[in-house]
């Protein structure tokens, strides 16, 4: 990058030659022994790169438009028949647009674009008959973001925990589900707005819950986005709706001036219609292919939170993106969203990280200047910033909310609810005739107090139960909620659940 004086952000992890024979890799480096080192010539390190290091999209592109095409025709002639040639003349003409002044290749064996060893990537795709390449890149020239496969990913890849959560639908009473589902999706709507720092009505937190067990029941569309935003929005009086008409930036400002001090830069307004337009065709291929869903909705939902389309209600909407690719895939059970508000929100550092660890590569790269409006006009061309990035510690970090959502949230749920039925059952034989609203009450103040009820408890709402009866009550609580099951969970009751 830097012999050819590339303004790009530099993928998390390279390859380089190491000077020993037994080099230690690191997840920032691939080292490589001096046997591995590549010719000293643009092949040589192109080659290596697409060996070792994947397919950078966003580097090929700088790189192309800074290079005389005469260098790729060359390339191509030297070895006609070369796979990384193929795949090198096919995404020069992909992503500039252009066609060499080459012939179609002869009758060789088609090599995907994409490794799929390497990279997430389509299972086939589309054969460029003139290249002999399969066209498996996940997206367009528009949006097109990628994933390396890493140890982490496979792992969780394979541990098949849509499959899981299906299992545990599969052995709960349908009604249990259902109460569960209801409850899920609340706590993922309030988790999504806490997130952003915001207290809705609860009007507003139902209206966006909805709007969120209804993902993936509507085609993608820039349309449908905005909509989306009008209901996170909800008095549009001073949000302007709809895609950003001026610079958009995340951050703060000078206590003097009130400039900004930005954090990130959003994309350019004038580049939104094209990348939005390639946010929704990788959404509608993540829909009719097989790459591995998690994945897919990471790449898609936090490109559109840096791309910050919308003046306001991004955040939301990027997690919103998260339950359409997922239910879309059929990854979760019918009418059950996976809740990943809600370990986001336990894991927030760790998100606001995530979402950094791009948005730093790229800030030092974006000339802007302040505007009079106290906003950011960015001046130099930037739009490849938001197609291409790499995806993997974003796909890591969403992995590991789905793996908490699946293990932990909804396993909990369904055994909360479990054992609140059982208690209200129980608490009915004991005491006959309480009413469901007073069981609910008794659980609450149980579970509010680990297992025992209070001595406010057992001389106000309570006063009416004898010892015996609050000794009793008090021990089928203990055999229904087991003390573990405190740990981690909410003060709620089972009415407002």
């Amino acid at each position: 990058m830097a012999r050819h004086d590339l303004e790009v952000p530099p993928p998390p992890r390279l390859a380089a030659i190491a000077k020993r024979h037994r080099p230690t890799s690191t997840r920032e480096w691939k080292l490589l022994s001096p046997s591995h080192a590549p010719e000293e010539s643009l092949r040589g390190h192109l080659e290596f790169a697409l060996k070792w290091e994947g397919v950078s999209l966003g580097v090929l592109s700088a790189l192309f438009r800074n290079i005389d095409p005469r260098e790729i025709v060359r390339i191509v002639r030297d070895t006609p028949t070369g796979s990384y040639a193929r795949r090198i003349w096919f995404l020069y003409e992909w992503l500039l647009d252009t066609r060499l002044d080459l012939p179609d290749a002869g009758k060789v064996r088609a090599v995907p674009v994409v490794d799929p060893k390497q990279q997430f990537a389509l299972a086939s795709g589309p054969l460029s008959r003139r290249h002999r390449v399969r066209d498996n890149l996940p997206g367009t020239k528009r949006f097109c973001p990628l994933a390396r496969r890493t140890p982490e990913l496979q792992r969780y890849s394979d541990m098949r925990l849509g499959e899981q959560a299906q299992g545990v639908v599969g052995r709960t009473h349908p009604d249990i589900i259902r109460r569960a589902a209801a409850f899920l999706l609340l706590e993922d709507s309030q988790a999504s707005f806490q997130i952003e720092g915001e207290h809705p009505t609860p009007d507003r937190g139902l209206r966006w819950g909805q709007a969120i067990g209804e993902a993936g029941q509507r085609n993608l569309a820039v349309d449908e986005l905005e909509r989306l935003q009008a209901v996170v929005i909800g008095d549009p009086r001073f949000v302007k709706l709809g895609l950003r008409t001026e610079g958009g930036w995340v951050g703060e400002r000078d206590r003097r001036t009130r400039n900004p001090i930005p954090e990130h830069i959003s994309a350019r307004p004038e580049d939104l219609p094209d990348l939005m337009r390639g946010v929704v065709e990788y959404g509608r291929m993540a829909e009719e292919t097989s790459v591995d869903p998690v994945t897919s909705a990471a790449a898609l939902s936090f490109g559109f939170v840096y791309i910050h389309p919308f003046d306001d209600g991004n955040g939301r909407l990027h997690r919103w993106l998260i339950h359409h690719v997922l239910a879309r895939a059929g990854y979760n059970p019918p009418s059950l969203v996976f809740p990943v508000s809600v370990p986001m929100l336990r894991r927030i550092s760790e998100y606001r990280e995530v979402l950094r660890s791009y948005s730093s590569r790229v800030l030092p790269l974006i000339e802007w200047r302040a505007t009079r409006r106290h906003n950011v006009e960015v001046l130099n061309e930037t739009g490849d910033f938001y197609r291409f990035f790499d995806a993997t510690a974003h796909a890591e970090f969403l992995y590991g909310c789905v793996e908490e959502t699946v293990l932990r949230d909804l396993p909990r749920e369904v055994e909360y609810l479990e054992g609140y039925d059982e208690f209200s059952r129980r608490v009915q034989e004991e005491v006959a005739d309480m009413p469901d609203r007073t069981i609910d009450l008794l659980s609450t103040f149980l579970r509010q107090n680990r297992g025992t009820l209070s001595k406010r408890a057992r001389t106000r709402e309570f006063r009416r139960l004898t010892p015996e009866e609050v000794e009793r009550v008090e021990a089928i609580h203990a055999s229904c909620f087991p003390l573990e099951a405190f740990e981690g969970t909410g003060e709620q009751g089972e009415a407002s659940r």
